[in-house]
């Protein structure tokens, strides 16, 4: 894998030694080709080489703003085998741009192993900020901005009936935050049925589609209609998908602190849990981590 030899001068952080490389995390736009920063196209035009996912998505936004520069596949599929040789390159004094097809790097995208190995080679590793599917879409929902959890794509089939059984349950134990998925459009109205039946046909949602591009829509509504919707229009497009936090009385929270702390009163810990564990529908990991943390704050105070 050849690398440019041109000098390169850091548009972050200035001029680097001949014996440090520099890896940059390089946000792309998610739609609109505008969305990019000024520090982003520099560092683009600058660094020796360009890591992307997809040479030809790269390309069509190297090719909009005019900049001609050498790409090198980085995906799921070789990156734990390129990573030696990208090390061993930056090393060298190399500075190498990360961009993935769209939007911010290592989100839900390839890159992570290979930023982990660049920190524990102790090579300078930065980001330039930009665009995020994610955040664009929690802004734009009308839900409460947070907390919120960020979950990557669901699992398929049986293990997302188990992905969101989890996270009720962490609702149930005392969990309240927007949350936040990534999701394609065949699977969108299995993932909407499958939420549906475990946080209920009326827990507020919202779906971004399209973020930035020429046909963005934002549509808000319970999951059942949001199912309705899309039933009746097929998705398209990118696809991000949020479900707003329960209802206070949906948790269970204080329920699950007045039955753990009428039973630490008698119990051990452990013992605490295992008996609340059989009366509420939660894991017995839940209900023991609660218990912990109930019983030493009353030991702090």
């Amino acid at each position: 894998m050849a690398m440019s030899d041109k000098p390169y001068t850091s548009p972050v952080n200035g001029s680097f030694p001949s014996s440090t490389g520099q890896l940059i995390l390089v946000a792309t736009p998610i739609g609109n080709l505008t969305d990019i920063s000024q520090r982003a196209l520099e560092a683009l035009k600058t660094a020796n080489a360009i890591l992307c996912e997809d040479t030809r998505v790269t390309t069509k936004l190297l090719r909009h703003y005019g900049i001609n520069n050498q790409l090198i596949p980085l995906h799921d599929h070789n990156e734990q085998e390129r990573i030696p040789t990208v090390i061993e390159q930056l090393q060298q004094g190399q500075c190498l741009a990360l961009v993935s097809d769209a939007g911010t790097p290592i989100v839900s995208d390839p890159g992570y192993r290979l930023v982990r190995a660049a920190q524990e080679a102790e090579i300078a590793v930065t980001s330039l900020p930009g665009a995020n599917a994610a955040i664009t879409a929690l802004t734009l929902s009308g839900l409460p901005p947070h907390p919120f959890m960020f979950l990557g794509f669901p699992p398929r089939g049986e293990a997302r009936r188990q992905h969101f059984a989890a996270l009720r349950a962490m609702e149930q134990a005392g969990l309240t935050a927007t949350l936040l998925w990534y999701e394609s459009p065949h699977r969108l109205l299995d993932t909407l049925h499958t939420q549906q039946q475990v946080f209920g046909a009326d827990r507020a949602a919202a779906i971004g589609r399209e973020l930035t591009k020429h046909f963005e829509e934002m549509r808000r509504g319970t999951i059942a209609e949001l199912i309705a919707h899309f039933e009746a229009n097929p998705p398209r497009g990118e696809i991000t998908l949020l479900l707003g936090p329960p209802e206070a009385a949906e948790t269970g929270a204080l329920e699950l602190d007045h039955a753990l702390e009428d039973a630490l009163k008698t119990h051990s810990v452990k013992d605490a849990a295992s008996l609340v564990a059989g009366i509420v529908t939660l894991p017995k990991r839940t209900v023991y981590q609660r218990a912990l943390e109930l019983a030493k704050r009353k030991k702090s105070s």
